[in-house]
């Protein structure tokens, strides 16, 4: 006998009945929506209400993360750095994440979130240490709550959960916001960690800078989502959609997702409608796949000049004012390329001290190998260093 062919089945009746009451959802999704339109403040009645003191502190990072850009691209050109990924017109994205957390709370970012970590407090040297090829991160993660910048997609993502899940496990009110573009929401690690995160109800807020390409691909050939904050009422989350050029918009929707992470209220995915100006990359040619006037167009929703608008009906956009700002972010740049022109001192031995807490036999192997080539050098034989790694077992 098949099921259809038990009593009380469906077969032969005019319609199939539904499923039982168990599938119902734990929760109700009207509240987990996001907005229709990305949630603006700059130009509207709610701007009235803004703090002056919080719009020139952002209008200052704005023009100091505009000005650390330009000179971090043009380090690139200068062959000090091997790469940059610029986040120009993205700096409200950048400086609102930084500003939004509290000292004990982490931040971790991807490769082109450099400013958000030099905005959160890190050496503009250090914060470019990995893309000049020097190390593998260039600062210390736990002195400054600053994950290493993460160059695989969304890898990040699941640390940031594992990290906050662990911090509510031990009574601490840490919060983690984890940066990542609208490509990174193609992978499964940013599948995996917003799972995760809405089970475990983990302190941790997603950021997702919605650039309009991951890399050449635009955001209509990855998803077809009504957008990708609607993504996370699939996973039992609030969703926002907020103006990423709209820097007190993104200060005010960045901290209240934190407040509540910090009250016990879970997660939230943010997604920050933004643009970017630049190439992916140096290596990259933004022309094979936009266009001049879709950039141009972008330009003029430019974060710096949305601000300065609401600064100068204000009266805050005095010459004074303006001098300063810009002479501190002058004094940044400078002081990033005159130590960024200096060349490093590299100790070769290095590239072993921070693999793993206990070194393995076969990095041990290859450390005594390298040791013996360097001294070979330095004697001036280096013919003699061929063959004189120690013949210990290489153990996993």
């Amino acid at each position: 006998m098949t099921v259809l062919e038990q009593p009380g089945s469906s077969r032969n009746k005019s319609s199939l009945a539904g499923p039982p009451p168990a599938w119902r959802p734990r929760v109700d999704p009207a509240p987990l929506l996001p907005d229709e339109e990305p949630y603006r403040v700059l130009g509207t009645a709610a701007a009235a209400r803004l703090d002056s003191d919080l719009l020139t502190r952002l209008y200052a990072q704005l023009v100091r993360g505009r000005r650390y850009n330009a000179q971090a691209t043009a380090l690139t050109r200068q062959g000090r750095l091997a790469v940059y990924p610029s986040s120009t017109g993205q700096e409200a994205c950048e400086v609102a994440a930084a500003l939004a957390l509290e000292e004990r709370d982490w931040l971790f970012p991807s490769y082109r979130d450099t400013l958000a970590a030099v905005a959160r407090g890190l050496d503009p040297v250090q914060a470019l240490t990995l893309l000049r090829g020097d190390w593998h991160c260039g600062y210390d993660p736990h002195e400054h709550r600053i994950a290493p910048l993460c160059t695989p997609l969304a890898t990040q993502l699941p640390h940031a959960v594992g990290l906050a899940h662990a911090a509510r496990l031990k009574g601490d009110e840490v919060v983690a916001l984890a940066m990542v573009g609208d490509g990174g929401t193609s992978e499964g690690d940013f599948h995996e960690a917003l799972n995760f995160a809405a089970l475990w109800q983990a302190p941790v807020v997603f950021l997702v800078q919605n650039n309009g390409f991951a890399i050449s691909v635009p955001l209509a050939k990855q998803t077809a989502a009504p957008s990708l904050a609607h993504k996370a009422v699939g996973y039992g989350m609030p969703g926002r959609l907020v103006d990423g050029n709209d820097a007190p918009a993104m200060h005010e929707v960045l901290g209240e997702a934190v407040q509540r992470a910090r009250r016990g209220g879970g997660p939230t995915l943010v997604e920050a409608v933004t643009y970017r100006i630049e190439a992916h990359t140096n290596a990259d040619d933004a022309t094979r796949y936009r266009t001049d006037a879709e950039v141009e167009t972008w330009r003029a929703h430019d974060p710096i000049a949305l601000l300065e608008h609401e600064l100068a009906d204000r009266g805050l956009l005095t010459d004074e004012f303006v001098a300063t700002t810009r002479e501190s972010a002058e004094q940044l740049a400078a002081d990033l390329r005159e130590r960024m022109h200096a060349d490093p001192v590299l100790n070769p031995m290095d590239l072993f001290t921070h693999v793993f807490a206990e070194q393995t036999g076969q990095l041990r192997a290859q450390a005594a190998q390298l040791r013996a080539e360097l001294d070979a050098e330095a004697a001036g034989h280096p013919e003699d260093a061929a063959g004189t790694a120690p013949a210990e077992e290489a153990r996993p």
